[in-house]
């Protein structure tokens, strides 16, 4: 039996890979030598495939830009599952400080600043009070149970179970219930929040 020759084998050249990876993460090769501590003149080398890394430096490297190792030798990516879900439990939230409105964070992380959503519950008496989002940026808000009044632009319009409102948040604005606290068979309101930056 004989034993194939290795001869024509070559090393996997990462370059081109780890360039594409810094550079849609938006790291300079200065960032990336402080993140991983591999020297600048050597990331250099190996983007321009004039050097091999070791497996350490690779390993440093793959965990600076938070890929798998095999993603930056074989320059392909992880498949993403078909489906993605998120249990009940694991979709964060937040609350008002009087602990009245409630946030689910249904949108995930990586688009924050850009589209958000979340699932809101208003209690009777709680209003979501917000300072002004940059310029350009407006929020959806589509009612799916109880009441819901919003302020904005100098505007006020009651929302509907059923209704949506589109409207400007570059100035201050708010999303109050319509019942008092505390008042007879008032329930939660809950609706849909779509925030849209520019």
């Amino acid at each position: 039996m004989s034993v194939p020759s290795l001869d024509h084998l070559e090393p996997p050249k990462v370059g081109a890979t780890l360039q594409a990876l810094r550079q849609s993460q938006g790291l300079s090769l200065d960032e990336l030598s402080r993140r991983a501590g591999v020297s600048k003149s050597m990331l250099s080398q190996i983007e321009r495939n004039q050097a091999n890394p070791t497996v350490a430096v690779v390993w440093r490297l793959a965990n600076a830009l938070r890929v798998e190792l095999s993603e930056l030798l074989g320059g392909e990516r992880a498949a993403a599952p078909a489906i993605e879900t998120v249990a009940a439990h694991a979709t964060p939230s937040m609350s008002s400080p009087d602990g009245l409105c409630q946030l689910r964070i249904l949108g995930p992380i990586d688009l924050a600043g850009q589209f958000e959503w979340y699932e809101l519950t208003v209690q009777p008496g709680g209003a979501l009070e917000s300072a002004a989002h940059e310029p350009g940026s407006r929020e959806h808000l589509s009612v799916l149970s109880g009441s819901l009044r919003v302020e904005a632009g100098g505007s006020t319009r009651t929302l509907n179970a059923g209704e949506t409102a589109r409207y400007a948040v570059d100035g201050p604005h708010a999303i109050r219930h319509l019942s008092a606290a505390g008042q007879a068979q008032a329930e939660p309101a809950v609706a849909l929040l779509v925030v849209l930056h520019p």
